[in-house]
C-alpha cells in the first residue's frame, strides 16, 4: 500500500529533527567537556611549574673556582639545596671576562633548571664598554630573579706611601700628577671603574696599572711596584688586617660593616658608590609560576641569619630583591655606569 506523501513528510521532519536534537546535545556535552578539561589541563601545568624544582639545578659561574665569587656563590647554592631539597650545582665557566659563562645561561632552556651568576660587570658595565662586542644582550635575552650579594671594593696603598687619609692621599696626587700608579684586577673590571671614578671626582692623575686578577696586581703593591690598588675587600683585608698595607676607604656610598673604621669614598667624595653586586640570573621567558618559586626560596634563603652572617664574615652583604626590583636596578646601573665610563673615557684598548 502506498503511504500517504503528507504523513511521510512528517516522520522525515520528526527524524530530522530528533538528529538535530542529538547532534545539539553532543555539541554541548563537547562544549561542557572542554570547559571541564582546560582547567584540569592548565592546573596540571601549573603544578607542574609550582612542583620546581623537582631536579638538580646547575648554578653556572662565569668566574674561574677559588675567587671570593666562587665562595659566595657555593655558599648561597647551599642554602638553596637546603631548602629545595635540590642539588644546586655550581659550573665554573670563566673566560672572555664572564661574557662565555652568562652567554650558557642566555642560551639554556627557559625551564629554571640552568641558572647563573650576573652582575655589574656583565649586566651593567659591559653593555657601555663592549658595546657590539657581547655575545648577548644584557637586558633581552635574561630573566633577573634577585640580587645575590653586594660586595665593596677597599683602596689600600703600601706602607711607604706619604699619605695615610683619604685628604691627604688626594692632596698627594694632585701635587704630583702621573708619579703614583694604582693597580686592578683587570681594564672594565669594578676595581678598574673605581679608580676611574676617583680621578673624576678627586680630580687627580694616577696610573692604572691593569693586571690579569687582583691577586698579581696585590703582590706588586707589596712589592712596591705600584702605590695603590682598588681590590675586592675579602682580598684587601688579607693584607689590611695583618698591617702590610694601609687602609685608606672602601667604595660603598656608606661603610661596610666588616671594616667600620675605615670611611667611605663618599665621604669625602660624594657621590661615589661603586659595589660589585651581583643578581641570579636564568635566560629569558622562564615561566612566571617557576620565577615565583624561585624568588620565594632566595627570599628564604638570602634572609636567614646563617647566610647573612657567612656573607658578612666574607665582607658581602646579603641581599634579596624581587625580579622587578632587580630588574630595574639593572637598567639603572647600565646608565649610571655607562654615563662614568664616557666621562672618564674608559676603553678596553
Amino acid at each position: 500500500m502506498d503511504k500517504d506523501p503528507k504523513s511521510a513528510a512528517a516522520t522525515g521532519r520528526a527524524r530530522d529533527k530528533r538528529k538535530s536534537g542529538q547532534s545539539g546535545r553532543r555539541r554541548a556535552l563537547g562544549l561542557i567537556g572542554g570547559a571541564i578539561a582546560a582547567p584540569f589541563i592548565l592546573g596540571s601545568a601549573a603544578r607542574a611549574q609550582a612542583a620546581w624544582p623537582n631536579k638538580a639545578v646547575r648554578y653556572i659561574n662565569p668566574y674561574p673556582a677559588g675567587g671570593a665569587t666562587d665562595t659566595l656563590s657555593r655558599l648561597y647554592c647551599a642554602a638553596m639545596s637546603d631548602l629545595t631539597g635540590q642539588q644546586f650545582v655550581v659550573d665554573n665557566r670563566g673566560g672572555g671576562g664572564g661574557d662565555i659563562g652568562v652567554e650558557m645561561v642566555a642560551k639554556s632552556e627557559p625551564d629554571g633548571y640552568t641558572l647563573g651568576l650576573g652582575g655589574i660587570a656583565s649586566h651593567a658595565i659591559s653593555p657601555t664598554l663592549k658595546a657590539g662586542k657581547l655575545p648577548f644582550d644584557a637586558a633581552k635575552d635574561f630573566t633577573f630573579l634577585t640580587h645575590i650579594w653586594s660586595l665593596p671594593n677597599f683602596l689600600v696603598g703600601h706602607l711607604g706611601l706619604p699619605a695615610s687619609t683619604v685628604p691627604e692621599l688626594i692632596e698627594l696626587a694632585r701635587r704630583n700628577p702621573k708619579k703614583y700608579f694604582y693597580a686592578s684586577a683587570g681594564l672594565g673590571t669594578t676595581l678598574h671603574l673605581s679608580g676611574e671614578l676617583f680621578k673624576l671626582l678627586a680630580g687627580v692623575d694616577i696610573v692604572h696599572v691593569p693586571y690579569r686578577g687582583a691577586a698579581p696586581g696585590m703582590a706588586d703593591l707589596l712589592g712596591g711596584q705600584v702605590h695603590l690598588i682598588f681590590d675586592n675587600i675579602p682580598g684587601a683585608l688579607a693584607q689590611y688586617k695583618p698591617g702590610k698595607v694601609k687602609g685608606f676607604a672602601v667604595t660603598s656610598a656608606t661603610r661596610s660593616p666588616i671594616v667600620p673604621d675605615i670611611p667611605a669614598l663618599a665621604e669625602f667624595l660624594p657621590g661615589f658608590d661603586v659595589n660589585s653586586w651581583t643578581a641570579l640570573i636564568g635566560p629569558a621567558r622562564i615561566p612566571a609560576a617557576v620565577v615565583e618559586r624561585i624568588s620565594t626560596f632566595s627570599k628564604q634563603a638570602l634572609e636567614s641569619p646563617a647566610l647573612k652572617q657567612a656573607f658578612l664574615d666574607r665582607g658581602a652583604t646579603a641581599i634579596w630583591s624581587s625580579p622587578a626590583e632587580v630588574t630595574a636596578y639593572r637598567a639603572s646601573e647600565e646608565k649610571r655606569l655607562g654615563d662614568i665610563i664616557r666621562k672618564a673615557k674608559i676603553t678596553l684598548d
